[in-house]
């Protein structure tokens, strides 16, 4: 039994069964020996690729886009650029090397990265060597201000917690993570859960046994970024895998490049879930901020000019471009599961890629 697991063990013992919200906490973030505050879980060596380790086309497509958005919001002379998870800061890296040449956009940015591995930091600072970084460990440690905000996400919100709940025969009940036999196992409250009301309309025709998710987490981020750039203009780019609803279980464990049990060993594997793009941009659009997407990243890519881009870079004699390519946009890899959502001021012209 990992360190992790035990103490997670003797706390259900101890208070009774937790959250699934609470269980992804505890594996994923909360100190000490949890998942995303330990090593490097990307690349080849780790558990999972994103798609800026992919291909640097995807972080120049990505820096494309942001100095569009710079550059509609009038070329402010300061702009808070933000990267939620930055991963090894690949993306950022290479989306400020395809940007180099939009004259006064570098000068304008203030660098911020919502980063908690103290490895990936310290990675960060080695690949972004153009700009100084600000660290902070969530979004809403940065600083107030007035000045305009760019923000990227990428893989983010699927991680970020999830409750879930199982229909009954008349109501909503939540699921929970208790103790069975030494195991961590899911069990039902036994009353009704008042988080049903966060359920969006496609759960109305849920049957009793069907499992429906909810992030309260995602859709306060998503609040309060939508908020900030309503009040004080600016864009976000939110890309992930996911779907346009709420409607059955996608809690999933990942190690070594496998799917896992998401209970066995937890602090050892990545969890996620589909991110719930409907929901978001609601919450965005009654935040007073202007929403556009969700669209599959394959069709978001292609209109940025990603094929383009790939038939220069083999020009140039890139290698294993091609393939490359397809894993970014090709509807049977990431081009459909993959989506793509804007928030935008609504002073502003409609962004590059969501025409």
């Amino acid at each position: 039994m990992t360190t992790l697991k035990q103490r997670l063990v003797s706390r259900i013992r101890g208070l009774g069964p937790v959250t699934v919200a609470d269980f992804m906490s505890e594996a994923l973030a909360a100190r000490p020996n949890s998942y995303y505050r330990s090593g490097d879980p990307l690349g080849a060596s780790g558990d999972f690729i994103t798609a800026p380790e992919i291909s640097q086309m995807f972080g120049e497509m990505i820096g494309v886009w942001l100095a569009e958005r710079w550059q509609a919001i009038g070329s402010p002379s300061r702009v808070m650029l933000v990267e939620l998870g930055p991963g090894r800061g690949t993306l950022l890296a290479d989306a400020l090397r395809a940007t180099r040449k939009v004259a006064g956009f570098h000068e304008a940015i203030e660098l911020h990265l919502v980063e908690i591995n103290e490895t990936l930091r310290q990675t960060q600072a080695k690949a972004i060597t153009t700009l100084t970084p600000h660290w902070h460990s969530s979004f809403n440690e940065l600083p107030s201000s007035d000045v305009p905000l760019l923000l990227v996400a990428n893989e983010f919100f699927d991680a970020l917690p999830i409750r879930q709940l199982q229909r009954g025969e008349r109501d909503w009940h939540e699921r929970l993570i208790d103790v069975v036999d030494e195991d961590l196992r899911f069990v039902l409250s036994p009353g009704s859960s008042p988080l049903a009301a966060l359920l969006p309309r496609d759960t109305a025709s849920a049957k009793p046994g069907d499992i429906a998710e909810v992030s309260p987490a995602s859709l306060a981020l998503m609040q309060a970024i939508a908020e900030r750039i309503a009040r004080r203009r600016g864009a976000a780019l939110i890309v992930d895998y996911g779907r346009a609803g709420a409607l059955g279980p996608s809690l999933q464990a990942v190690a070594n490049h496998r799917r896992a049990e998401p209970l066995a060993a937890p602090g050892e594997a990545d969890l996620s879930a589909l991110v719930d793009f409907a929901t978001l941009a609601r919450v965005a659009d009654q935040a007073g901020a202007a929403v556009f997407g969700p669209v599959g990243q394959g069709a978001f890519l292609t209109a940025l000019g990603i094929e383009l881009r790939a038939k220069a870079l083999k020009a140039k004699g890139g290698k294993d471009i091609d393939a490359a390519l397809a894993r970014l946009i090709a509807p049977e890899q990431m081009g459909t599961l993959f989506k793509a959502l804007a928030v935008i001021d609504k002073n502003q012209s409609p962004p590059a890629g969501f025409a």
